[in-house]
């Protein structure tokens, strides 16, 4: 098994002139969102007080981070209450990469998503993302079963919806690839990435619609994961966030894929998502479909 490291440790840079770590993963956590396209030009930032109730932190350590965020020219600071995103200067310069069948997997909060996101953003691919595609019917689904709508725990879930879950995620995928178009699929693939016989059939039923595949395994530092939770606010998440201590306990912060494949580093020290979101893009390039 290969794998290829794509995260280098940022050394200099407004982030990392910060003072304290937590003002680090607030604002890389904005600047991923920016680049990523889930904050958009001229929207209105939420208050400094939502922020902090967002992210668990002190009204000040959002300000800091704020500070970070207008040197490097994505937040225009109007107010002291009224702050503006600013991201026109980062409209992507889509690429000619050959169309291809991204799989992008890691745990929650490990900012996957943005990185498929960003990745669509400079390739013109097809985003896929499980949970957009899925959760209103696995909801329902839940509720039908008995279950909480947010469920995601226990074995209701895993053995009767998550698969059909994940059959959904991947005919979707699928469908877009027989017609040409590359794909970014966006998904935990915490099962499927232990699971070399899935993968061997993914990566046949691709190469059948004429696209390679790649995997891509997200890392995250523990407390930039819990940020990202934190601040997103989804329902799906309450049960790990109330019980977060033994959430990262039985989690493995070191696993990855068990075939080839290339990682991306989202902790607060490494390069932005941007930053190696080109890279990965650049290093495929140069690699020969098979």
């Amino acid at each position: 098994m290969a794998k290829v490291e794509l995260g280098r440790r940022m050394t200099d840079g407004p982030i990392d002139a910060l003072a304290g770590a937590k003002q680090q993963r607030i604002a890389r956590d904005i600047q991923n969102q920016i680049e990523a396209g889930v904050l958009r030009d001229g929207e209105v930032m939420p208050s400094t007080r939502t922020l902090a109730e967002q992210t668990g932190a002190s009204v000040w350590t959002v300000n800091e981070a704020m500070k970070a965020l207008a040197e490097m020219g994505l937040v225009e600071n109007q107010s002291r209450s009224r702050r503006i995103v600013r991201s026109a200067h980062l409209t992507p310069k889509v690429s000619e990469a050959a169309p291809r069948a991204l799989l992008i997997g890691g745990y929650a909060g490990s900012g996957k998503t943005e990185l498929g996101r960003i990745l669509t953003r400079l390739t013109g691919w097809m985003i896929i993302d499980k949970d957009t595609i899925t959760r209103p019917v696995v909801e329902v689904a839940l509720e039908a079963l008995g279950a909480e709508s947010s469920d995601r725990e226990s074995e209701t879930y895993l053995s009767k919806v998550r698969p059909r879950e994940y059959e959904a995620l991947m005919s979707t995928a699928h469908e877009n690839t027989a017609c040409g178009a590359g794909a970014v699929v966006t998904a935990p693939f915490l099962r499927e990435f232990k699971d070399a016989s899935w993968l061997a059939r993914q990566q046949a039923q691709f190469a059948d619609d004429g696209l390679p595949m790649t995997v891509v395994w997200v890392t995250c530092d523990a407390d930039t994961m819990l940020t990202y939770v934190r601040r997103r606010g989804a329902a799906r998440d309450a049960h790990k966030l109330a019980t977060w201590d033994a959430y990262m306990e039985a989690i493995d912060l070191t696993f990855r894929p068990v075939v080839d494949h290339h990682v991306i580093d989202n902790s607060t020290s490494a390069e932005p998502l941007k930053d190696q979101a080109a890279r990965l893009i650049a290093t495929l390039a140069e690699v020969p479909a098979k």
